[in-house]
């Protein structure tokens, strides 16, 4: 059996694009869509009328919420405490002051002081969830980026599984879960993408990462940014500071039972790099793999995989240094 037997379906959501492949009716892959839309309509925060949106603009009210935003948020709020704070939905403030997603001569470095202030705010200790709804003082922003995409994978896995399918790869914008392995029996070969500012060599491979019924996601500072007096300032920012992170990494790939727990853990082993990492993979089982700006590859094993077979790496890379933490 072959991968032709796969049916796939793509689309665009969550700002970016999405793909399912699986090895099932075609009935079945045609409601991806459909669900698609009804969790963005839920978890995004630009979208107007959604449980985020509608936190974000209660001025410290109330608001009941579906159960998906409330088991998103409970998950959240867990690594939150877990990830000492790293992992944290609150700076959604913070975010909105760096205006990544305008154009180039609309951006710019926050103010200081009012940085500064959108950290104070963000706290999930001052969150206040219950079984229907969630209360978030005045002035707080929810960002659900870091983890939102992680659950929905989750959720279309389940959909998917539940129909009977055995085989599939889904994959919403880098984030990764595959069910099974490939229709032949084969593990599912996920690439793992050159971390470089240079979009026409994004189609580049450093290594790949075989995945079977697991979770493959990559946080990278590359993707999203902008460059600005010669500096590339990032995405990925220290909720203690509010400033994107700058300790040598230029990703982290995580391999997790779950895309949610990929997902969840990508940003704080970011920011926290291999050397501090370890011990977080280790706790959550999870594989972690760096891409340093050195070009040096940082290996944290926290899944006890063997140490042959996990990632392999082209032979005109064969003068990058590997190590295993």
């Amino acid at each position: 059996m072959s991968d032709d037997v796969l049916k796939r379906i793509t689309g665009s959501f969550f700002n970016t694009e999405i793909s399912v492949a699986a090895d099932c009716e075609p009935d079945i892959l045609a409601q991806i869509p459909a669900l698609c839309g009804e969790y963005e309509a839920l978890l995004s925060k630009t979208v107007p009328g959604s449980d985020v949106w509608r936190i974000n603009h209660a001025g410290g009210g109330r608001v009941s919420l579906s159960g998906h935003t409330i088991g998103v948020l409970k998950l959240a709020l867990d690594m939150f405490r877990e990830s000492g704070g790293l992992f944290n939905i609150a700076i959604g403030a913070a975010v909105r002051l760096w205006r990544f997603g305008l154009t180039d001569a609309e951006r710019r470095i926050p103010d200081p002081e009012a940085l500064a202030r959108a950290i104070s705010l963000a706290d999930c200790g001052r969150i206040r969830l219950d079984e229907t709804g969630v209360t978030v003082p005045s002035g707080m922003e929810i960002d659900l980026g870091g983890i939102a995409k992680g659950y929905i994978a989750d959720q279309l896995g389940n959909f998917l599984r539940k129909r009977g399918v055995k085989s599939a790869l889904i994959n919403l914008g880098g984030n990764i879960l595959t069910i099974g392995g490939k229709p032949d029996g084969s593990d599912w070969s996920i690439g793992l993408q050159l971390p470089v500012l240079d979009r026409k060599r994004r189609e580049e491979f450093w290594g790949v990462l075989p995945s079977r019924d697991n979770a493959v996601v990559t946080s990278g500072s590359y993707e999203r940014g902008f460059l600005l007096n010669g500096i590339w300032y990032h995405h990925i920012l220290d909720p203690r500071s509010g400033m994107p992170s700058g300790n040598g990494v230029l990703s982290v790939t995580v391999c997790a039972p779950t895309a949610f727990l990929a997902d969840a853990l990508s940003t704080p082993l970011f920011l926290l790099g291999p050397e501090k990492g370890v011990t977080l993979a280790e706790k959550y089982r999870v594989f972690a793999v760096y891409y340093m700006e050195d070009q040096r590859v940082l290996c944290c094993n926290g899944a006890g995989f063997s140490d042959d077979g996990v990632v392999f790496f082209p032979a005109r890379d064969n003068k990058r240094e590997v190590k295993t933490y």
